[in-house]
């Protein structure tokens, strides 16, 4: 038997999409407002969830505050108030989309996670707009 353990946390970001190989007209065409050179905002939503095997002793999948205490350190920290663009290693190349930032949130997740345990990420952009990864 299976359990999935879920946490919810959030991080406020800025950021800008766009190649830095294309044109400005071109960046514009493909991701309209969201490339706007001065950059923009938004207040996400992410959910971390942990699938795995009940512990028989503690009866737990994953301590919550263990998995509150890791998305703390590891995206939060990282995350939270920057311009992901300019001040996180992770973008300084790769576009930030919410696709982009799922996945990396993923990546950073992962080496902490038992390996037996499924994890995966699901990124709200917007209330509307959410995308989920789970490797």
């Amino acid at each position: 038997m299976k359990v999935k353990v879920s946490r919810r946390a959030h991080f406020n970001a800025a950021h800008r999409l766009y190649r830095k190989d294309w044109s400005d007209t071109r960046n514009t065409e493909i991701f309209g407002k969201c490339s706007n050179p001065n950059f923009h905002g938004h207040n996400y939503e992410l959910i971390v969830s942990v699938t795995g095997k009940i512990d028989p002793e503690t009866g737990f999948v994953i301590d919550v505050k263990v998995l509150k205490d890791l998305i703390k350190s590891e995206i939060e920290d990282a995350f939270d108030h920057k311009n992901l663009n300019k001040e996180v290693p992770e973008f300084m190349e790769l576009n930030p989309t919410a696709e982009n930032i799922a996945v990396v949130t993923w990546q950073k997740l992962r080496p902490h996670i038992n390996k037996e345990m499924d994890l995966e990420v699901v990124l709200y952009e917007t209330p509307r707009n959410f995308v989920t990864f789970s490797g």
